[in-house]
């Protein structure tokens, strides 16, 4: 059984639940990321945080990135998908699929460990796996306008 130990990278960097938006930004820009996941004082993963949600979840709704904290922000993200490292890469690449998720924490006795991404996938899995993979998960459920029924 190969399990996604093998692909994970163990050199996964996260930010902590009080940290804010703006340290977050920072520690993207500095990592040359463009996401991190947040933990809790034990290092167990709570959420993940993108260049994007600071932008769309922050920015744009008016909340003060010197101010709002990566705990505020992973409040509202709902279930975290997490895998053991011990779990098998077919499962966890499935449960990204189906899921679509681009970045998976990985977790030993729950707490971070590395995370897979859509590049690690990329380098590690077939062909015709990686193009599956990134079919389902980069689809996007565009709303469509009701007048010609094309994406807006």
């Amino acid at each position: 059984m190969t399990t996604t130990a093998t692909i994970m990278r163990t050199d996964v960097a996260y930010i902590s639940v009080r940290d804010t938006m703006e340290s977050a930004a920072q520690r993207m820009r500095q990592l040359d990321v463009g996401a991190l996941p947040i933990c809790d004082g034990d290092a167990r993963p709570v959420g993940i945080v993108t260049d994007r949600d600071i932008v769309v979840k922050c920015i744009a709704l008016g909340h003060n990135p010197q101010t709002t904290t990566a705990g505020e922000l992973a409040q509202g993200a709902g279930d975290l998908h997490t895998v053991d490292v011990a779990t098998d890469l077919d499962a966890a690449i499935a449960l990204m699929r189906d899921h679509q998720i681009r970045r998976l924490p990985v977790t030993d006795d729950g707490r971070l460990v590395g995370i897979v991404t859509e590049a690690d996938i990329a380098r590690a899995m077939p062909g015709p796996v990686v193009s599956e993979f990134v079919e389902t998960v980069c689809a996007q459920n565009l709303p469509v306008t009701s007048n010609d029924q094309t994406p807006v």
